[in-house]
């Protein structure tokens, strides 16, 4: 039996032009809208152009079907989640303990400001998460924590650092999700926040991190 394929989630086309870029944002807020109020099993292209007032036609002139809007709502959070990696985890005038302490609070914020959408793309993961793109986008993050692992960890085997990365990454997705879900105030984010953070700087300073003062709380919500 032939090998069935996956249909593409990939973008038809790309804007080239302001109006075209002003038409797929409009796009895009227009199925986020949908995807938070109806969820992803009634998501469709139709909804989303009706919304965006605009032809079904329009839609697919850029995105070929609904998985290849969600893919691209998804692409976007993975991108910005990415970059909050990097922008804090590559700054290297903190110690790596008061960085990933950083991040422990601008992640679970972060969760807790989108936890709607995240929970509808979520849903709709089984569009996409097996294409090339899910995996390269996943990746992305993994390289980022393990070049950290690499400078928090200087001492400990590659091993333990993939561990490590594992861990915290794990974490991130399974324990930030579930704690995102019901609705926090700020002082109950902040508390969660900073016993997380405890929890990875003990687990990596177990591992032979060298740095054996804890950052300060403080700094963490600057």
């Amino acid at each position: 039996m032939a090998e069935r394929k996956s249909a593409p989630i990939s973008s038809r086309r790309k804007p080239k032009q302001a109006r075209s870029n002003g038409l797929v944002a409009t796009i895009l807020e227009a199925a986020l809208q949908v995807l938070e109020k109806e969820g992803a099993q009634r998501f469709t292209t139709t909804r989303v152009a009706e919304r965006a007032g605009v032809s079904v036609g329009s839609v697919y002139q850029y995105f070929p079907n609904k998985a290849s809007i969600l893919f691209r709502l998804q692409s976007d959070e993975w991108r910005q989640t990415t970059d909050m990696l990097c922008n804090i985890l590559e700054d290297a005038q903190r110690p790596p303990l008061e960085r990933l302490r950083m991040l422990v609070h601008a992640f679970i914020r972060s969760e807790c400001e989108e936890a709607g959408m995240r929970v509808a793309l979520s849903d709709a993961a089984p569009l996409y998460r097996d294409a090339p793109e899910a995996h390269e986008a996943r990746a992305a993050g993994s390289r980022t924590i393990q070049a950290f692992m690499q400078e928090a960890l200087p001492d400990a085997s590659e091993t333990t650092r993939e561990l490590a990365g594992d861990l915290v990454t794990t974490t991130f997705s399974s324990v930030g999700k579930q704690f995102s879900e019901s609705p926090r105030t700020d002082a109950e984010i902040a508390a969660y926040s900073d016993a997380m953070a405890d929890m990875f700087c003990a687990y990596l300073q177990s591992l032979g991190h060298g740095q054996k003062k804890r950052p300060a709380r403080s700094s963490a919500r600057r």
